[in-house]
């Protein structure tokens, strides 16, 4: 056994990975606490606590951050409208720095030198958990087993992580893997790797049917009402929890896309995002019908920059920051009810209102002239074809 190294926190999922790296890192000669996050995945957290626990870790943390996740994870890329490359809505890259935020928690209460994780060396992961970590506490210590030579060089494959697995009594799966790496939080599921590196192979969906839902929102949703039951929700994750089971059954929200990674390689991925789906087309309609055009324009233009940075990491940088208190101000007049109907994996907008309508229903009608001077019309017309 190697000579005692200090106390590191290991962001630990259960599965075979940070199964091993747990052992390891006891190898090494750390002292291991496990920190596993519930951000709503469907997992037996007993049974991660007992199984960390009986690899050697010292201490097991299971913290519940479901709630913060979505009040302050995933209510700002609400408001931003926020699309990575125009189609993925960064659940993924909202859980990351949710999770490492009570990384470095955690560290700092046991006071531990050192926090770890299982991301690989070519992904996003890896950046998203040590800015955020290297952002809160910038003295810490980052072990990643995956970019050290004297771990990717023992286990170059999954065959000698399996044999190391069952040579230190780690638990494996006695059934056989899913050909694909599957992650999943209250935002999203996603798939990648394994049979999907090919882009030609093809994942089928799932059925979809019909469903009608009325969402109320001020700044946030505040209020979710299923137009058929009658059934109300209100707090932030019960009605992101109702919202995703309606969605979800009607196979809303699942893309298959190709997108470029930070790290600067291209790779393929297939998510669902149910709730996240329909409430962006939701708030992207009540903005429409509340917002200045001229704020709007401004506005979808640090959505972008919002993105970048969420996607790349920046969560706790400075300029993201700077871009949530800008975006979180363009929201104050974002208020109203928003009808929508799902149907076959599509949202559809079926009406909307709202206190702070900028629409005028006499201005804009062509049976009424309103305040409107068609004639001031021509002046226009001729000034803008003066080009």
């Amino acid at each position: 056994m190697a000579q005692p190294k200090g106390t590191v926190v290991l962001a630990y999922s259960g599965g075979l990975d940070t199964s091993c790296i747990l052992v390891w890192l006891k190898e090494q000669g750390y002292d291991v606490i496990a920190y596993l996050a519930n951000i709503g995945q469907k997992e037996d957290f007993e049974a991660a606590r007992k199984k960390a626990l009986g690899l050697g870790a010292k201490k097991v943390y299971i913290e519940d951050i479901s709630k913060e996740f979505v009040e302050e994870f995933i209510w700002p890329a609400v408001q931003a409208n926020a699309l990575y490359e125009d189609r993925y809505l960064l659940g993924t890259a909202l859980a990351r720095p949710c999770i490492a935020r009570k990384l470095v928690e955690i560290a700092q209460q046991e006071e531990a030198q050192y926090v770890a994780h299982g991301a690989t060396g070519k992904g996003n992961d890896q950046v998203r958990f040590e800015l955020t970590c290297y952002a809160l506490c910038p003295k810490i210590k980052v072990i990643a087993p995956w970019r050290l030579p004297e771990f990717y060089q023992r286990f170059p494959g999954r065959r000698e992580l399996m044999d190391y697995a069952k040579k230190h009594g780690i638990p494996v799966p006695v059934t056989p893997q899913t050909p694909w790496s599957m992650d999943e939080n209250l935002m999203h599921i996603s798939y990648e790797a394994g049979i999907l590196e090919n882009p030609k192979v093809i994942d089928h969906g799932r059925p979809a049917s019909l469903a009608a839902t009325g969402l109320r929102a001020a700044r946030v949703p505040v209020k979710v009402t299923n137009a058929g039951d009658g059934a109300v929700h209100c707090s932030a994750l019960e009605l992101f929890v109702y919202l995703n089971d309606i969605a979800g059954k009607h196979g809303v929200g699942r893309i298959d896309i190709v997108e470029n990674r930070f790290v600067g390689m291209k790779s393929r991925g297939i998510y669902e995002t149910p709730a996240g789906t329909i409430l962006y087309h939701a708030h992207l309609d009540i903005e429409a019908f509340t917002m200045d055009r001229e704020v709007r324009k401004i506005k979808q233009g640090l959505a972008l920059k919002f993105s970048e940075l969420v996607y790349n990491g920046f969560w706790h940088s400075p300029e993201c920051e700077f871009l949530r208190q800008c975006i979180g101000r363009s929201q104050e007049a974002v208020v109203g009810t928003v009808r929508l109907s799902v149907f076959k994996g599509q949202v559809y907008i079926l009406g909307r209102e709202s206190p702070r309508s900028l629409y005028n229903e006499e201005l804009v009608s062509m049976n009424v002239q309103g305040d409107y001077e068609p004639a001031d019309a021509t002046g226009f017309i001729n000034i803008n074809a003066l080009r």
